[in-house]
């Protein structure tokens, strides 16, 4: 690359970092354009427009669902790169910093030079930077060390990539900053990633009960981060589609609900999901025009959302009843729980599910809709603990057009109205603010909800909280109502963790299966006996959302034609934690396989009632025809297993 010279700054040289992370006709475009903006690489006092208190409200109450679908995303990248001196910013379109999440210590520095939710971050107010640029040129950017048109910023790395809504619209930019001299290349591969992430969900939030497509080049992606989504009209329109969508089937924002699914893929949608019901749930596989093969699963509507919470669901059998029924694959203590909802389903009775992170509340909850009345009707999850608390008011209960400074001008229905008919979840609701349980009080005493600037609107939906937090002691500490506490749990459901139940070896092979059926080349996946022995002695601290997601890398580790996961196909951190701290069962135990447990426990049960199969049944809390069909499959196992020892 030919050095580049600031005026004013002649002996100033553009140096790349090694490795092919950005364009550089990028960074010289934009010095070129920083020059013809006026600016000063000398420049050290930036007199651009930085939000108040009260404007910085108003911007992200203007990019509500931008900064709720980002919040976890960020939450969770910050979590791999703590302590490592990083910031994590998201901005608005106009280059705003709406948020952060960093390291103490480089936040202080970085505010030096304004880098913070406030300021702007604009190319022609900062000069050359990640944020500015990627809005600009709208694509993925690292701008390292002196690349920094101003020369105060050079002690930064910084890499961005632009945020767009599914119809091609620019949201704003998702970036990490570190101090230059500790800048390593995968920090451009994280901010991608977070990119797509957040994309993913505003996607799925925006078309939750559209038909949608899951496509990739390779059957093995679909279900994961790297697949392309398309949403359809009833007649087959493209309504929006995630940033893999659009570049494999080269899809341009005007494309967008104009440009029909016949077009992009060759064939109708009729024809598609004739295809699609002969495949008998494998993804279709369709010859584009340009000669790739793309695999393809249709998706009628996702009364179950993306994220860990598909993860978890088991896989609904042909004679299960509903969604409930699917749940119960032989725990007692789940038995009794879905018994305890059944008798309150369709009664409006409130119900708070109660567990440990990770344990399936959310699923539970979905299952809960899924077998109701209310099920064709929307079910709306929020995530309380992930909501900004200057935006919980008005997603919660909406607004009215024009209410306040950055308001929607068609005004916000709020996730409570949208609920109307359905299911309304509130996940983690003691982390709820005080003063918005007050607000959610008078809507469950009398009916109604209040939006912003608004008249109060009747309502109408079922109540499903959940919380893995000890509510009544929050009441003693002051932090949550007793008198939403009291209106919240007309039914308790609790919960167990997966160290505790007894089905695990069942919901193990529900997810297996599921993983054989996503890779497509019809082998059956089982775990190898040493893994066996490590899962039976492995505590499980994350639940099932863990168990989920180590069974997941496990998978995709395998090679073609490979059936038996064993533990070198696990990550590093799972081998370690299988082997280590939570591996706290005694070495005695490591014999006993997670089924033998089972049928151990209900060899005892039997025994105990003198052989009384209905007994039995009921003092482990499973139905008579649950119980006759593990003890039959145990004796099938004992006759084969004699028979191989003959």
């Amino acid at each position: 690359m030919e050095p580049f010279a600031a005026s004013g700054n002649a002996g100033r040289m553009l140096r790349r970092p090694a490795g092919p992370v950005t364009d550089p006709g990028d960074i010289s475009r934009s010095w070129q354009r920083c020059r013809q903006a006026g600016l000063m690489p000398e420049l050290v006092r930036v007199d651009g427009p930085h939000f108040g208190q009260a404007q910085l409200r108003a911007a992200a109450e203007r990019r509500a669902t931008l900064i709720t679908q980002a919040r976890p995303v960020i939450d969770y990248i910050y979590s791999q790169i703590r302590d490592s001196g990083c910031v994590m910013l998201l901005s608005d379109e106009n280059g705003f910093l709406l948020e952060s999440a960093g390291d103490t210590d480089f936040c202080n520095r970085a505010a030096q030079v304004a880098l913070q939710p406030g300021a702007c971050w604009a190319e022609d107010r900062r000069g050359t930077n990640a944020v500015g640029t990627a809005l600009i040129e709208g694509r993925p950017i690292v701008v390292n060390g002196n690349e920094h048109y101003l020369r105060h910023n050079s002690f930064l790395a910084c890499a961005a990539a632009p945020l767009v809504e599914p119809g091609g619209q620019l949201l704003g930019v998702i970036d990490i900053s570190c101090d230059a001299r500790r800048y390593h290349p995968r920090t451009f591969g994280l901010v991608r990633a977070a990119a797509q992430m957040i994309e993913n969900r505003i996607f799925e939030l925006t078309f939750l009960n559209h038909m949608k497509l899951r496509f990739h080049m390779s059957s093995a992606c679909l279900g994961s981060v790297m697949e392309g989504t398309l949403a359809l009209a009833e007649d087959g329109r493209i309504l929006g589609a995630n940033r893999t969508g659009f570049n494999l089937l080269g899809l341009t924002p005007a494309d967008i609900g104009q440009r029909g699914i016949s077009e992009a893929l060759g064939v109708s949608l009729r024809e598609l999901l004739d295809l699609n019901r002969r495949a008998l749930g494998r993804p279709v596989a369709l010859h584009l025009r340009r000669g790739e093969t793309i695999f393809i699963a249709v998706e009628h509507m996702r009364l179950h959302q993306t994220g860990h919470s598909l993860a978890l669901l088991p896989a609904v059998k042909a004679d299960t009843a509903d969604a409930l029924d699917a749940l119960d694959t032989g725990d007692a203590r789940v038995h009794a729980a879905i018994s305890q909802a059944r008798r309150v389903l369709d009664r409006k009775v409130p119900i708070l599910l109660r567990g440990e992170t990770g344990v399936g509340k959310d699923v539970f909850a979905r299952a809960i809709h899924a077998s109701s009345t209310r099920a064709q009707k929307p079910f709306i999850a929020v995530n309380c603990a992930a909501l900004p608390e200057t935006l919980i008011e008005s997603e919660l209960f909406g607004h009215a057009p024009g209410s306040f400074t950055g308001a929607k001008r068609e005004g916000a229905l709020g996730r409570i109205r949208e609920a109307h008919g359905g299911t309304l979840f509130l996940d983690e609701i003691g982390d709820m603010p005080l003063h918005m349980q007050t607000r959610l009080l008078r809507v469950l005493e009398d009916g109604h909800v209040t939006p912003i600037g608004g008249k109060p609107v009747p309502v109408d939906f079922q109540l499903v909280s959940a919380t893995h937090c000890d509510l009544k002691a929050r009441i003693t500490t002051q932090e949550f109502r007793s008198d939403l506490y009291y209106r919240l749990n007309g039914l308790t459901i609790s919960l167990p963790p997966a160290r505790e139940r007894t089905d695990l070896p069942a919901l193990i092979e529900r997810i297996l299966a599921r993983e054989a059926h996503a890779r497509g080349d019809g082998v059956q996946l089982q775990l190898s006996p040493e893994l066996v022995d490590a899962f039976a002695r492995y505590s499980w601290p994350g639940n099932l959302r863990q168990l989920a997601g180590v069974l997941r890398t496990a998978c995709l580790m395998l090679d073609a034609g490979e059936s038996s996961l064993r533990l070198e196909h696990l990550s590093e951190e799972a081998q370690a934690e299988l082997s280590g701290k939570h591996a706290a069962k005694p070495a005695a135990a490591a014999s006993v396989t997670l089924r033998a447990r089972a049928d151990a426990l209900i060899g005892n049960a039997v025994a105990e009632t003198g052989g009384n199969v209905a007994a039995a049944a009921r003092k482990l809390g499973i139905s008579r025809n649950t119980l006759y069909r593990r003890l039959a499959a145990g004796r099938s196992a004992g006759t084969e297993n004699a028979t191989a020892a003959r």
